[in-house]
């Protein structure tokens, strides 16, 4: 095969917005919103990769282990995990990176890059494989997260692969289940803030992990997947009072998403209540997590106003991007979001990675 084009949708968190890193589910989904890959060999070495979207390019000549040169040099590292794991490479590569996802704005365009890549070089190898969307999630999760020691789950990487709704438990091992409802139409709204992932990580995850183990001091079997809301009141004295809303934020989200779960497992999904569960959600996500912003609040209530049956924001937040659930309408929302200044883009939810004709 001497050409091939690949893409790779961004996603939505739908669910479980900074609960994987605290043990507990998500669901997510694959968004119509897609980046893509497309490549010719070379007669020589080298990778030239073109960027036109961001008027940018990169190249490198393809060595046994290759250095990095750039912060998070994610087309290098995918190339070092690969070729540690045997596959070979005799040529180099042309490649056109293109893309309609919002960059750096919570919808996950570059785990979206790395699995695109991935899937592009396991074909093109000397020794290709067909691989499953499972495996290119993985090495796209080793190589974006574990070969940079950055903190983050594991939510990115497997839907954008997977793409469609997937339920994802982390621990005590990664289980996965995948679910294809028919829900309409959403609205993207890209506040086009920069989000202020340190600061909010701080707050979120720091705050969270600090608290469960002032908790582990006085009751060490303390299980965050198992207590309920009311029993968490015997802790009022221990925590402060922000420090209460947090953990019982992170509380309501996981049941949350339990009732979400038990909709999609029937395929039953009402969608007036789960635009209820979504305005949930962000409740807890804009009061006890504080991980929205005044503008975001803004677009979010706009679209209510204008028939969204549901909106969060979408991401580590800070920043970045919201979605609503506007099965009826789309249009209107949209509308309605852009005069709040945010950028709007109706989709839907999104196929996996995939071969393009």
């Amino acid at each position: 095969m001497n050409h091939l084009k690949v893409s790779t949708p961004g996603r939505i968190c739908l669910f479980g917005e900074h609960q994987d890193y605290l043990g507990l589910p998500v669901i997510a989904a694959g968004i119509s919103k897609r980046v893509s890959i497309t490549g010719t060999r070379r007669k020589d070495n080298v990778v030239y990769i073109s960027m036109p979207d961001i008027d940018k390019e990169e190249f490198f000549e393809i060595k046994p282990e290759l250095p990095y040169i750039l912060e998070r040099d994610y087309f290098r590292s995918v190339m070092n995990v690969l070729q540690r794991l045997g596959y070979q490479f005799s040529t180099g590569f042309d490649i056109v990176v293109r893309g309609d996802i919002p960059i750096n704005s919570g919808t996950s365009s570059s785990s979206a890059l790395m699995v695109t890549w991935v899937n592009f070089l396991i074909r093109m190898a000397e020794n290709p494989i067909t691989p499953t969307a499972t495996l290119m999630a993985q090495l796209a999760y080793q190589a974006e997260v574990l070969e940079f020691s950055e903190p983050g789950g594991m939510m990115d990487q497997y839907s954008t692969a997977l793409g469609d709704i997937i339920y994802l438990e982390s621990k005590p091992k990664i289980r996965i289940k995948t679910y294809a409802p028919q829900l309409g139409t959403f609205v993207l709204g890209d506040s086009q803030e920069p989000k202020d992932t340190i600061n909010i990580l701080k707050h979120v995850k720091y705050g969270m992990l600090g608290i469960i183990n002032k908790i582990k001091s006085i009751e060490p079997n303390f299980d965050l997947s198992k207590s309920t809301q009311f029993s968490a009141n015997k802790f009022k004295d221990l925590l402060s009072s922000e420090e209460m809303l947090l953990l019982k934020g992170n509380l309501s989200d996981r049941d949350i998403l339990s009732e979400a779960k038990e909709m999609l497992e029937k395929n039953q999904v009402n969608a007036i209540r789960f635009g209820e569960l979504l305005n949930l959600h962000q409740a807890n996500l804009r009061d006890a997590k504080k991980i929205s912003t005044p503008k975001i609040n803004r677009m979010i209530d706009a679209s209510l106003k204008a028939g969204a049956l549901g909106a969060k924001i979408n991401g580590s937040g800070g920043g970045g991007c919201m979605f609503a659930y506007a099965p009826n309408n789309p249009e209107a929302v949209a509308e309605a979001i852009e005069k709040e200044g945010g950028k709007a883009y109706i989709i839907e939810i999104g196929e996996g990675t995939r071969i393009e004709k």
